[in-house]
Order: C-alpha cells, then sequence, then structure tokens
C-alpha cells in the first residue's frame, strides 16, 4: 500500500504544481471557459444557435456580440477539455514573454480579426458567380478552437525552431505545422468548424507578418492599464505578469521587419511593399532597473511575475510601487531610450556576421533580453 500513497500524492503533487505555474490570464480563461460549459449543463442550456457565431445572422442583423459569445462556449466535454489542454501550454508561453495584460488584448484581437476573416471567407464562397457553396453562411460555430490556431501560428513564428512534432509521431516544417493540423483535424475529428480554423491561422499569420501593427497600442497603454487601482488586487495576484518588464513588444521580431521571405510561395518584395504601407509603431525599450533585477531567469526578455521567489519585492514595496506608478501616470516606466534599441541591433549584426540565420538570431537575441552570449547557446542548440 505504500508506493501506491506516494505515487497518488506525486500526481496531485505534479497537477498542482503545473496548474500553480499557470500565470494569471491563462488560468482565467481556463476557468472562464469550464465554468461556463458547466453552467450549461447544470441548466440543461443547449440553445447554441442563440450566441455561436453564425455569419448571415453577424452580417443581417448585427449582433456583434456572436463573435466573442462563441470564442467561450462549447459543445462538449471533450471540446472544452481539449480546447484547453491545448491552450493552457501556448498562453502560459505566450504570456510570460508578453505579459498579461497584453495576452488579454491579443486575445481579444485575435477573436476579432478571426471572425471578420470568418465573415469575409463565407460570403464569398457562398455567393462566389462559379460555385456558390450557401450553407457557408448559416454554419454555427463555437469554441476557443479559432483563437487557439491563431497562437500556434504566433508562438511557432516567436519559437524560431524549423520543425513541429505531430503529436510525437513525425516532424513537419514549421511553417506548415499550422496547415497540416487543420488538414488532420478535419480527417480525424467529426463536426470540425474548418472556416473556425482557418480564419484562426490567417489571423495568426496577418498578425506575425505585422498587418495589425496600427491595431496595437504602445507599452504606455498597457502601463496604464495595470495601474489603474480597481485592477490592483489583480496586479498583486500570483501570476500576474507585468508588460512593463525588460523590451516590448516592439523589439519582438516578426516577417514584416525582416528581410528573409516567409515562404517560397511567397514573393519577398511583395510582403516588404505591403509592409511599407503599413503604419509603424516606434520600436522603443522600457529601462526599468528594478523590473530588469525582478525578471524570472527561466522566461526573460518582457514579462516579469509576482509570484516568482527570491528576488520579488514584498507586499509592502509591491503596494508603494503600484500606488506610485497609479498617481505619477507611469513615469519612471515609461522612460524610453534609444541605446538599448541601438545595443540590440549592433548584437543582431554581430550575429548575423557569425553566419546565423536573422530571424532566428532576432528571436534568439529577444529571448535572451539582449545578451549575445545566451543568444548564442540559443542558436547553437537549435543547430544540435
Amino acid at each position: 500500500m505504500r508506493p501506491n500513497i506516494i505515487t497518488e500524492a506525486g500526481i496531485s503533487t505534479r497537477l498542482n504544481q503545473w496548474w500553480s505555474s499557470t500565470p494569471f490570464i491563462t488560468s482565467g480563461v481556463t476557468l472562464i471557459c469550464a465554468a461556463i460549459y458547466l453552467a450549461c449543463l447544470l441548466i440543461g442550456y443547449d440553445s447554441y444557435s442563440e450566441i455561436c457565431f453564425l455569419p448571415s445572422a453577424v452580417a443581417s442583423h448585427f449582433q456583434v456580440y456572436r463573435v466573442y459569445t462563441s470564442v467561450l462556449f462549447h459543445g462538449s466535454l471533450l471540446h472544452v477539455l481539449f480546447n484547453m489542454l491545448t491552450f493552457v501550454p501556448l498562453g502560459t508561453e505566450l504570456e510570460r514573454i508578453m505579459g498579461s495584460v497584453r495576452l488579454l488584448f491579443l486575445m481579444f484581437l485575435l477573436a476579432t480579426t478571426n471572425a471578420i476573416f470568418h465573415l469575409i471567407v463565407a460570403f464569398l464562397v457562398a455567393y462566389n458567380p462559379i460555385s456558390p457553396v450557401s450553407y457557408l453562411v448559416d454554419e454555427c460555430s463555437i469554441g476557443f478552437s479559432g483563437v487557439i490556431f491563431s497562437m500556434i501560428v504566433i508562438e511557432t513564428s516567436l519559437s524560431g525552431v524549423q520543425y513541429r512534432s505531430i503529436f510525437g509521431l513525425f516532424n513537419v516544417p514549421a511553417k506548415w505545422y499550422a496547415w497540416i493540423l487543420l488538414v488532420l483535424f478535419q480527417f480525424l475529428a467529426s463536426n470540425v468548424s474548418l472556416l473556425g480554423h482557418l480564419s484562426g491561422i490567417l489571423s495568426g499569420f496577418a498578425y506575425t507578418y505585422g498587418l495589425f501593427n496600427y491595431l496595437l497600442p504602445g507599452p504606455s497603454f498597457y502601463s496604464s492599464i495595470e495601474g489603474l487601482s480597481m485592477l490592483s488586487a489583480c496586479v498583486r495576484r500570483p501570476g500576474f505578469i507585468l508588460c512593463t518588464g525588460g523590451t516590448t513588444y516592439g523589439q519582438l521580431p516578426t516577417y514584416s521587419n525582416t528581410s528573409t521571405a516567409p515562404s517560397s510561395l511567397i514573393n519577398r518584395n511583395f510582403w516588404r511593399n505591403i509592409s511599407s504601407w503599413m503604419p509603424s509603431r516606434q520600436t522603443s525599450t522600457i529601462q526599468t532597473s528594478s523590473t530588469q533585477e525582478q525578471e524570472d531567469p527561466r522566461f526573460p526578455g518582457r514579462g516579469r511575475t509576482l509570484a516568482s521567489t527570491g528576488t520579488e519585492p514584498t507586499a509592502r514595496e509591491a503596494s508603494a510601487n503600484l500606488h506610485a506608478r497609479h498617481t505619477n501616470t507611469v513615469r519612471a516606466d515609461a522612460t524610453v531610450t534609444a541605446d538599448q534599441t541601438d545595443t540590440f541591433d549592433e548584437e543582431l549584426k554581430k550575429l548575423v556576421g557569425m553566419g546565423f540565420e536573422k530571424t532566428q538570431a532576432e528571436v534568439a537575441l529577444a529571448a535572451a533580453d539582449g545578451d549575445p552570449n545566451v543568444a548564442i547557446e540559443i542558436l547553437m542548440s537549435q543547430q544540435d
């Protein structure tokens, strides 16, 4: 009996550690989706036609609420379970890179753009003069998987890896990873929304190529949100990651600011011309010495968690810092310097001069928080 007790305790401990390491927004979205499904199950609610994303209803009756209600509702236990088990590692990784408020804004942006792409594709296919498929505008879609597909594309782009594993069975080129998943799910699962997943992939690629840059607010927006007194309880929660740590999102590499073609099927001049038409946000970094000292060493670069041990401030210091940022409109966190950007570019040129591919070098240097030695280690490990 003794080994069984130890094994059971080990499993519960591992689950507790896994959940406690999940950041604030990721765990919050997971709990909200699970609670909504459980509530629908208990009260017997199954009128998904009232809350699903229905292109004809959104276009004809302007029922915009469907864009967001459809994301939070799920049709079955396996549906919500599979989506949340896929979302937790993706959300955890992106939240630690971007910060909690920035990830929340990103998911809101992706849900909105996914719906727009869904509407455009559905009506183009339904009313094309050659072979119309009219049922697409009356197809009801629910679930978080569209946003998850967008996050898969973004996380794959930021990771800089060349290959991804499909269910641990075989590896595929990273640039085809999302597309292969799209096809596999259509064959392996029933009642899957092809347009919902396709729209998610399109939004993810549009984001990584910089086409949404004009929709992304600057660091001061996130700092002002974090400084709101009504959100002070959330900011102090374990796992909440500030967006003001390390370099800002403007430094995160996307294909729009590299000279490498995203795909052999797409002409690089085409993307260069598009990116030149798009308004670009100034790339800047936030220099806050106390923030940099408190970054989680496991995930350096952008966010810092308030739940890490060792170098985190005491409760009194955290409260004083939050109050000071709220009353002084985050003047300390809004100090922008051009020196760090110049240093980043210089180190990037050195890495490219050493023979590393520019996109991978930029990703590695951003993940290493500008430390060229750490970036070299990351690049070397990817080549092994």
